[in-house]
């Protein structure tokens, strides 16, 4: 998959977004090493701690479906600004790709991609339980 059509899956997703109480919506789409891809919105819940982010839904249904490495991951905030994964999406795609690409993207298309270390570049992985 090209990182445009990517990018593009990223930002149809915002329309999917259950975001009544924050009002942002968030849209993913997670490509696996394989070029399957996935895509997640963010869900919102009355009970703040029981929402889930856009990159956790994405991942999530990824490794449901037996997927446990990923290339790349475009994020779409509802802004111009861009949206950079929070502490705990980076934690949990820090636990099966450390070294993948997140695309940030706007809903005009403007991008900036980093590499996830640059994102959690002291990330708690399996090394530390030993």
């Amino acid at each position: 998959m090209t990182e445009e059509l990517l990018c593009e899956k990223a930002v149809e997703m915002l329309k999917m977004s259950y975001s009544p109480y924050s009002g942002f919506p968030v849209g993913a789409a997670l490509e696996c090493a394989d070029g399957t891809v996935y895509t997640g919105c963010n869900i919102e819940n009355a009970a703040y701690g029981a929402t889930m982010c856009a990159e956790r839904t994405a991942v999530f249904k990824a490794v449901s479906e037996g997927h446990r490495r990923f290339r790349r991951l475009a994020v779409a905030g509802g802004t111009e600004s861009f949206c950079p994964p929070c502490g705990a999406c980076r934690q949990v795609m820090a636990e099966f790709s450390p070294d993948m690409d997140i695309i940030m993207v706007t809903p005009s298309g403007k991008k900036r991609t980093v590499n996830l270390r640059e994102l959690l570049p002291y990330g708690f992985d399996s090394a530390m339980l030993e």
